[in-house]
């Protein structure tokens, strides 16, 4: 077999990829579509649009560089959708925002002041920030034990026990047995469903000011420091350097096609991409990039099936989709909390800024996550000032 030939155990690694990052967090999409407005045609549409966008970008890149190239949808970008709610102009606001995003991330592919620019935000702030977006969804568990008692709590358990042994697949098997549950007591029935087939539903787009500023520029902001930046870093350690340019161009080209169809971001992957990099993918570092490749494929595929996952999403008590995504994004949480506090000087505007974002302030129709980082920012500019 050629150095550059498919195996089984970079097929098994892509498959495993692909599982988690479409199982651990496809609730999350669903939730950040609908909540800014979004029927469930359209969320469904968004999100088979996402994912065969993140299969066919990381199995073109993988491919072009002979390097494990994983690309995912933004994850924070949708817990950020889901924080911030309705929108004037409703989801087709949404839309313009999520163009104007994409356009951002080719730019920044383009032209590297701009990704300068995002990398030169204090990582305290931008960090505070993403926690305050996630801490919503990251209580959602706590809800469903208050609602649904003895199914919230079975979902936990199953979360806490399957982690202790992999935590990896602690989210993929809670997914399960809230699927599961549901079906077990809940009355879905074919007609409630609807359309299990995702069919394409194109937004005409609409920009308004509260929109790109609420919704666009945090949408980049997360997407660039919480996904594609580890992304690369990642590729790193695991001794592949690509240049940044391309990959950011590409997976922004694609976020751009995948828009008007309702999906808000793809990017380059962190979780998913150890997987495709690392050993477990193969011994031979030049055989790995068959395992992004074979994920890339196997995304797809879960794309042709997003009407049936959102479909059934839509026919679920809402609290317990969301006690799922919040357990997907525990993690992502605590390491955006720990990184936002770690610097003593940093602190003060870490706090202010995670506690604006999270507090849900609409101000001028923005939301939170911009005023966020705007308090954030005051606070420190003028703690260095009294510091010099």
């Amino acid at each position: 077999m050629k150095a550059t030939g498919l195996s089984v155990q970079a097929t098994t690694a892509g498959v495993l990829a692909a599982f988690v990052g479409f199982a651990s967090s496809f609730a999350v999409v669903v939730k950040g579509l609908t909540a800014v407005g979004a029927s469930q045609a359209e969320a469904a549409s968004g999100l088979a649009a996402l994912a065969i966008a993140m299969g066919l970008c990381g199995a073109v890149l993988s491919l072009r560089t002979r390097m494990p190239i994983s690309v995912a949808w933004s994850t924070p970008g949708a817990a950020l959708l889901a924080a911030t709610g309705p929108l004037e102009g409703g989801f087709a606001a949404a839309v313009g925002a999520f163009l104007v995003c994409a356009v951002l991330i080719v730019i920044s592919g383009l032209w590297k002041p701009l990704s300068r620019w995002v990398s030169a935000i204090p990582s305290a702030l931008a960090n505070a920030m993403l926690a305050g977006v996630l801490l919503g969804l990251c209580l959602a568990p706590v809800r469903a034990v208050a609602e649904l008692p003895l199914l919230g709590l079975s979902i936990i358990a199953v979360w806490l026990l399957v982690g202790k042994f992999q935590k990896l697949y602690a989210v993929p098997a809670a997914v399960v047995v809230t699927l599961a549950l549901v079906a077990a007591t809940t009355q879905v029935t074919p007609a409630s469903l609807g359309p299990l087939w995702p069919e394409p539903v194109l937004v005409t787009p609409e920009f308004n000011l509260a929109a790109l500023i609420g919704i666009a520029l945090p949408l980049f902001i997360v997407t660039m420091a919480s996904q594609n930046i580890p992304g690369v870093a990642v590729l790193n350690v695991n001794g592949y350097r690509p240049a940044p340019g391309p990959l950011l161009r590409v997976t922004g080209l694609f976020s751009l096609a995948s828009a008007p169809l309702g999906g808000h971001a793809v990017n380059l992957a962190a979780i998913t991409a150890a997987l495709c990099a690392g050993e477990d993918a193969h011994p031979d570092p030049a055989r790995r990039y068959w395992a992004a490749v074979i994920a890339g494929l196997v995304y797809i595929l879960f794309g042709l099936a997003a009407g049936a996952a959102t479909a059934f999403i839509s026919a679920s008590p809402p609290v317990l989709i969301e006690a799922v995504a919040g357990l997907a994004l525990l993690g992502a949480f605590g390491s955006a909390a720990l990184n936002a506090l770690k610097e003593p000087t940093e602190r003060e505007a870490a706090v202010i800024t995670f506690l604006v974002t999270a507090s849900g302030l609409t101000f001028f129709g923005i939301g939170g996550a911009f005023w966020g980082l705007v308090a954030g920012g005051v606070v420190l500019a003028l703690t260095r000032w009294r510091r010099a």
